[in-house]
Formats: C-alpha cells, structure tokens, sequence
C-alpha cells in the first residue's frame, strides 16, 4: 500500500508543480531544487525570474517538512494514525488553496498569488516528510531526480544491476504526466488542476487509512482462526 499511496502522491505533485510555475509567479511548490536553482539565476540579475515567490516557497516547504517530522517523531507501524493526520492536513491545505484559487481576481494581488504558493509549498513539504517515514526506496512523491540516476545507473548501459525499474519509471512518467495534467488545466484556471491534487490527496489518505485501520483487524481474524 505504501507503494501506491506515494505513487499517486507523486502524480498530484507533477499537477501542483505545473499549476505553480504557470500560474503562481513560477514558483515550484513541491521541487525545491528548482526553486533553489530560480533563486541563484534571478540573484544574478537574470531578467524576469522572482525571487519572492521562490524564497517563501522553499522557507515554507521546510516549514512544512518540520511540522511532519514533529508530528511523526514518535510514530511507528507501517501506517500510524499520525500519518493519517498529516496527509489530511495537507488535503486540507489544499482545498483551502482551490477556493482562494477559484475567488482570486484575474490578474490577482502578487501577495496573495505569493501567499498561496507558500501555502501549497508547505503542504508539500509536509507530504515529503510523509514520503520519507515511509521510506519506499526511489519514490519522494515531490522529486524524481535520484529515481532517474538510479534508473540509468542500473542499467544494461550502466551497473547492469537487478533493479526495481518498473517502480522508477512509473514514478517519472507519474510526475511528467502530473505535470502535463497540470498544465492543461490552466486553460480553465489554476483552481482546477488544485482541485484535482487536493481529490488524489484526500483519495489516498481516507483509502490508506482504511486499509491501514483495518488490518490488524484482519491479522487478529486470522490468528484466531488458527
């Protein structure tokens, strides 16, 4: 389940990313390396690259990332109630951002525009924290770039070792089809594309929460049986 659940995570994040680099000032609000690489070209006087929206973004995604490993320091099992907690706390996040998205002026106020980016970049962050507790080897859900190292550094043309290929590549197109999904939507507003990445996120937390709450429920079933 893991698996799956960090996957679709990866999915909504392409969408989240595409709508934040078209439609909120081009700010990354799930890849901080992007942000970070942003924030070095526009410090160099690169023309119409923001430095605001990239700075509040990444100081947010740490944030949110903090809050995560907070709230997950003392969990344990392989998908704890506080896991549960924080993803509905980023869907929560995100469905805020779709009705401030849906009632924002065209054109909008750059604050505002500055303000929910951050606000979606925390949410992110907070799912990476997420991500890492669960630990499932080549998927981050907010970054592939190691994913795509280990792929092409394990192949026939590189290590030729045996490697979870299917795993990795279904993660980089999950997040460059995201992305395109993402992209798309922005023909109707970037509210859509939110409200797509907050249905994926509140779909896997209820989902794994279920499951998750139901097994040892099963196990016990079982253990009687026996």
């Amino acid at each position: 389940m893991p698996l799956w659940s960090m996957q679709t995570l990866t999915f909504s994040t392409g969408i989240a990313d595409a709508v934040g680099y078209l439609g909120l000032d081009k700010v990354f609000t799930g890849n901080m390396t992007g942000n970070v690489v942003i924030l070095g070209m526009a410090s160099g006087n690169a023309d119409e690259l923001p430095i605001l929206g990239p700075a509040v973004a990444l100081a947010m995604f740490m944030f949110g990332a903090a809050l995560g490993g907070r709230l997950l320091r003392h969990a344990n099992g392989w998908w704890p109630r506080a896991l549960s907690v924080l993803l509905a706390a980023v869907s929560a996040v995100l469905w805020i951002t779709v009705a401030c998205l849906a009632f924002l002026p065209s054109g909008g106020n750059h604050l505002a525009i500055v303000a929910i980016a951050g606000s979606v970049a925390m949410a992110m962050g907070a799912q990476a924290a997420g991500a890492r507790f669960l630990a499932v080897k080549d998927v981050t859900t907010v970054v592939i770039t190691s994913t795509i190292t280990g792929l092409a550094a394990d192949s026939w043309l590189g290590g030729r070792k045996n490697q979870p290929w299917r795993r990795r590549l279904t993660s980089i197109l999950l997040i460059g089809v995201g992305a395109l999904v993402g992209a798309l939507t922005m023909n109707v507003g970037a509210w859509l594309g939110m409200a797509i990445a907050a249905c994926i996120s509140t779909g896997v937390v209820v989902s794994a929460h279920i499951i998750a709450t139901r097994a040892p429920t099963d196990k016990t079933e079982a253990a009687q049986a026996h």
